[in-house]
């Protein structure tokens, strides 16, 4: 995961804040420091890539990702199916993270593409896991990135993702919409259904569209944007996701297993700088399909 280091108030502050990282820790060689800013592996909590002669002010958190020794490299490349001059959008492998998170850090999918387009303030509008496969949306500049933010807070990007299942149950409809309210579960990782009554905050609207023994395919669309709020969902009707390590039951993954079948195919919405209608289709498929 990310690192937060608050900046405190002191009585003799350095000029910059990368004078203050190489006091902090002096056993990290401060060209490493440099080094991470001029990557973009250095911001600030609004987003914002630190520069080499920020200044120090008190009360800013600043976010670094930590650096991993011998690293492997991606498995697969991401693809870049959209770029103007406002947002990029990604086609995200399966077993690539999104932002930096345990020993996955230059493999993660925002630090290929800031190396990748050279641009230091790009910024994930939202998140898909790990395993999952699909679209991402990026913002370029901070400035408009809280527009792009609004548009999934106020669910004005339709969102579509198809899915391969198991079929545990006996298949009686085609349609479901599947509202509840979803909280922390156990291990701390998994997310489950709460038992109590209380607000809903997680809903999703589930179609069948073809069969095939014990498989099924499924078109899904997220009205709201919990954690594993598909994965979920899907166990939660009897289909779980073919490949899926952590539900109804946490496995291990074994080597050569197949990825999990969760594709975040679709993403539609009115681009609020430019006014644009976008869709974006995924051109990745499922090995599992049918």
């Amino acid at each position: 995961m990310d690192s937060r280091l608050y900046l405190p108030k002191l009585n003799e502050p350095p000029h910059t804040v990368l004078e203050y990282l190489v006091i902090r820790f002096p056993h990290i060689d401060a060209q490493l420091w440099r080094d991470r800013s001029d990557r973009g592996l250095i911001r600030f909590e609004d987003g914002s890539v630190l520069k080499r002669d920020a200044p120090y002010r008190h009360g800013r958190t600043v976010i670094y990702s930590k650096e991993v020794a011998n690293e492997p490299q991606a498995e697969e490349p991401e693809i870049v199916l959209y770029r103007d001059e406002n947002i990029l959008v990604a086609d995200k492998p399966p077993g690539m993270v999104v932002t930096p998170a345990g020993n996955h850090v230059q493999r993660s999918l925002l630090v290929r593409l800031r190396q990748a387009t050279g641009l230091p303030e790009l910024t994930p509008m939202h998140r898909l896991d790990r395993e999952t496969t699909g679209l991402v949306l990026f913002a370029i500049h901070g400035e408009s990135r809280p527009l792009y933010h609004r548009l999934f807070a106020r669910n004005l990007v339709e969102r579509e993702y198809r899915a391969v299942c198991h079929l545990e149950c006996p298949v009686t409809q085609r349609n479901w919409r599947v509202a509840n309210r979803m909280e922390q579960g156990e291990p701390w990782y998994r997310r489950r259904i709460a038992l109590d009554e209380g607000p809903v905050n997680a809903v999703t609207r589930i179609e069948l569209q073809e069969t095939a023994g014990k498989l099924g395919v499924f078109t899904l669309w997220p009205e709201t944007g919990k954690k594993h709020q598909l994965r979920v969902h899907m166990a939660s009707i009897g289909f779980p996701i073919v490949g899926d390590p952590l539900y109804p039951l946490v496995r291990e993954v074994q080597i050569g297993d197949l990825p999990m079948q969760l594709l975040a195919y679709r993403l539609a919405f009115v681009d609020p700088v430019s006014g644009q209608n976008h869709s974006f289709c995924s051109v990745r498929s499922l090995e599992g399909g049918l």
